[in-house]
Order: structure tokens, then sequence, then C-alpha cells
């Protein structure tokens, strides 16, 4: 099969997931990248990054528009990201290719542990309410109701500014969005709604993929022959599986898509030490 093609499909199926699962379904991109064209994770990850970078921007601007972005926590964070962003890039060009995997493979089976949290979360958000008002008193970074913004202190920035780190270096290192990292962050940061936290996460994401999708433009680690077609498709995905979304989207197709994505990790690491090995 051509590869435009195989670009399209792989860009198709990772739309879908993200319509239906999430910000967190684009972990996904880079082992498809891997198994549908054989590329290894330097080549597989800018390409994630730049399809990471266009369908999150879009779910930011949307969820802006309908005003649950706090754009001054997710600037924040997306510049102290923007510094270790390209640091991940280079690094990634830098090491060998089977470290790379292994360490992907720990990262998406930590993000699907992640996914099936929040998605309990969502099953029983009784229990989550009452949880997040037992340790309200605990949270660095309190949304100040009659003002509308974050009352920022010395521990509200520090907590901000890791996550942004962590984010920024995964991002630029493993292609991943780093969605796991933003949005436990900002739960435990924060006081901020979920559906304001997931806002916010798609902003940071946004930008520091746009610097990691420069960076790898810039050392020439871009395949674009491979990276248009695949965010073409995965822009088309998207928004046909937003169709669907009302219809199937929901806590257990995420628990369904968090448990695929650890066979997947396991599969990568059983695949890179006894079957490449």
């Amino acid at each position: 099969m051509d590869i435009l093609l195989i670009s399209i499909l792989l860009g198709a199926v990772t739309g879908a997931i993200l319509a239906l699962t999430g910000a967190g379904g684009t972990i996904i991109a880079v082992p498809l990248l891997m198994f549908g064209l054989h590329l290894v994770v330097a080549e597989a990850a800018p390409i994630a990054l730049f399809a990471v970078c266009l369908s999150s921007a879009i779910g930011a601007l949307i969820a802006h528009r309908q005003g649950k972005v706090r754009y001054r926590a997710a600037g924040f964070i997306a510049i102290t990201g923007v510094v270790t962003a390209p640091i991940g890039i280079w690094l990634a060009q830098k090491l060998p290719n089977a470290p790379l995997t292994f360490l992907f493979a720990l990262v998406l089976f930590y993000a699907a542990i992640s996914m099936l949290r929040q998605s309990k979360m969502q099953d029983d958000p009784v229990k989550n309410i009452t949880d997040f008002q037992s340790d309200s008193a605990s949270i660095p970074c309190q949304l100040a109701y009659e003002q509308g913004r974050l009352a920022w202190t010395w521990p509200c920035a520090r907590a901000l500014a890791f996550s942004g780190i962590a984010t920024g270096f995964l991002s630029g290192l493993l292609g991943v969005g780093g969605g796991f990292v933003v949005v436990p962050a900002l739960r435990k940061a924060t006081n901020l709604s979920m559906q304001s936290i997931l806002a916010t996460s798609l902003a940071v994401i946004a930008l520091i993929s746009a610097v990691g999708v420069v960076s790898a433009t810039f050392i020439g680690g871009m395949n674009w022959t491979i990276a248009l077609p695949f965010a073409a498709g995965a822009l088309a995905g998207m928004l046909i599986g937003r169709i669907f979304a009302h219809f199937l989207a929901g806590p257990k197709l995420q628990q369904g898509f968090a448990v695929v994505s650890m066979g997947v990790s396991v599969w990568m690491i059983i695949r890179l030490f006894w079957i490449d090995g």
C-alpha cells in the first residue's frame, strides 16, 4: 500500500481516537507510526507531535470560545515547557532507538493508568466532589470566583512550572502531548473544574507542541512527506469522530482504550527485547 495512503489512514485512526477518548488518545500516534510505517521513535515522535499540535489547537480554540481555558495558567506552563521541548527533540535524535522505545512504552503505560483514573472519576462524580472539597485547603492555586482568576503564589507557580518542564521535555523526546502530566498537575494544584482543566491542558499542549514542531524542523528531524498526510488524516478522523462522540464517547470507552494502550506498551517491550532483539 502507498505510504501516502497509509499515513492518512493512520492519522484518521489517531484523530478518531482523540475525538472519542479525549486529548490523551493522541499518545497512540507514535505506536501506530512505528507499527504501520516501521519508523523508529525519533522519526515518529515529531510527526505525532505535529498532529497533536493541530488537533489540540483546534480543541483549545473551541474551548476558549466557550470560556473554559485559563489562558494565563496555560501560558505560564507553556513558557516553562518551551525551554525543555527543544532539548527533548535534540536528545531524541542522539539516543539509540531501543532505550527510546522502552521509555515510550513505560510512558504509554503510565498514561493509560492516568486515563483509567480519570475515567473512574467521571464514573463517580459525587465522590470526586467530596474528595475535592476535603482537599481544597491544601490547594496552592485557588480560583477567586469573584474575579474569575487564579490567585498566584510561589507554591502555585512552582507546581505549574514543574508540570510545564516535564510536559515540554516528554513532548520533544517522545512526541506525546503530555496531557497525562498537565491534567493531574492542574487537578492537584488548582481548584478549577474538570472541564476547565481539560481545556487549559489542550492550550498548553498546543503551545508546547508547536515549539517542538519548529525545533524538529530546524534540526532536520521532521519527515513532512509523512507528517502532512498523517496530520490531514488526523483532522479528518477527529471531525468524523466528533459526529459519533455523542453516542460512543464516555468513561467506559476511555477505560477500554486505556486497557488497549497497556497492551500496546507491553507488546512494544516484548517486541523490543524478545522479537527484534
